[in-house]
């Protein structure tokens, strides 16, 4: 018997070039769901062989606990891949949050079997997912934004919320996930009797702090339904005032969707207003941060004059010198392991 290969086998280089080739547009959405999933290994496994064969690109968790997804499908076989979705009894009548703007988002299929859908790192006695915040409308939630007592916090990562984020909300300062949960009930101290809205990117992680925070004696809990995503559908399709203003940071290579005209932060290098994020053009380092068109051209989208030196040297040369911590330009200089705090940049 042939062995079945349920990954991808070609190089990133490849892959890419194929991508841009493609005769066609692709829809880039995502989902998920908390749900009890016995076997997440065997739909693993399933979810590769349906979804490949409709050459769906993309991003999946999947855990006992539900499923994470976030993917691009080709247009012509987007109604098949839908049909197929709601087949499956798992995934009956699932909410799909089309993306704002197309784009290049992913270059080939990863689906992966995790320990949760979203890394809080948090017990089981620390939430129960019967008990979650109550769902609102982009209405809805613009509505209570304006009501005395209410306190609104985005559980988005801060360099997710540098770039775009509702007015006067909470911004903890963490760059993991399993960093947050902690952290907010922290900042939320004294806060417990008081209305508390939620907003992430899609929903999803404010689903599981929604239920933390209820455990933790939070008495009127909200979220907002779908996150940024549909909020920014809604707002524009009933002709609502965003009060989202900026960028919605995504986890892909389009780095973000544009809400609003806002610019809310700067470039990381000079100063200047600039919200599109980029990883740093040295491999060895592959920092994420802002950059303006200005410096991207002067850095050859690079971090640092450091790592401009170093992304320039011929690549065999980059490989011997990476093999020595001491020689090599790497994110191990940031405190931070996914972006460098704004003090830690060099203006140079």
């Amino acid at each position: 018997m042939k062995k079945e290969f349920l990954y991808n086998k070609k190089s990133r280089e490849i892959l890419t070039d194929e991508l841009r080739q493609e005769p066609f547009e692709r829809i880039t959405c995502s989902f998920y769901r908390y749900i009890s999933i016995d076997d997440p290994l065997d739909l693993r496994d399933e979810l590769y062989r349906d979804w490949a064969a409709l050459n769906v690109f993309g991003r999946i968790y999947i855990a006992t606990e539900g499923i994470n997804a976030q993917f691009s499908c080709p247009e012509q076989n987007w109604d098949t891949f839908k049909t197929n979705l709601d087949s499956n009894k798992t995934f009956k009548n699932m909410p799909l949050k089309v993306a704002l703007q197309d784009g290049e988002s992913f270059y080939k299929l990863t689906i992966k079997v995790k320990d949760e859908i979203v890394a809080y790192g948090v017990g089981d006695n620390e939430y129960d997912m019967k008990k979650i915040g109550n769902h609102l409308t982009a209405e809805e939630f613009n509505n209570k934004l304006d009501n005395e007592n209410t306190v609104i916090v985005d559980m988005r990562n801060y360099y997710e919320s540098e770039v775009g984020r509702f007015e006067n909300a909470i911004v903890p300062d963490v760059d993991t996930s399993r960093d947050l949960l902690p952290e907010v009930k922290n900042l939320l101290k004294g806060h417990e009797a008081d209305e508390v809205l939620l907003y992430c990117t899609g929903g999803i992680r404010c689903e599981k702090a929604s239920a933390y925070l209820i455990n933790s004696g939070f008495q009127h809990v909200n979220q907002l339904n779908g996150g940024i995503i549909q909020y920014a559908h809604d707002v524009k399709s009933q002709g609502m005032n965003s009060k989202f203003m900026g960028k919605n940071f995504v986890f892909d290579a389009r780095m973000g969707e544009r809400v609003t005209d806002h610019i809310l932060s700067v470039c990381h290098q000079c100063g200047e207003a600039a919200d599109q994020h980029l990883d740093c053009g040295n491999d060895a380092c592959h920092i994420l941060f802002i950059q303006c068109e200005a410096c991207n051209q002067k850095y050859d989208g690079c971090c640092s004059l450091e790592c401009q030196a170093f992304a320039s040297l011929p690549i065999e040369d980059q490989r011997v010198l990476r093999k020595d911590p001491e020689k090599a330009v790497s994110r191990a200089r940031y405190s931070s392991r996914i972006k460098p705090k704004l003090n830690e940049i060099d203006h140079s």
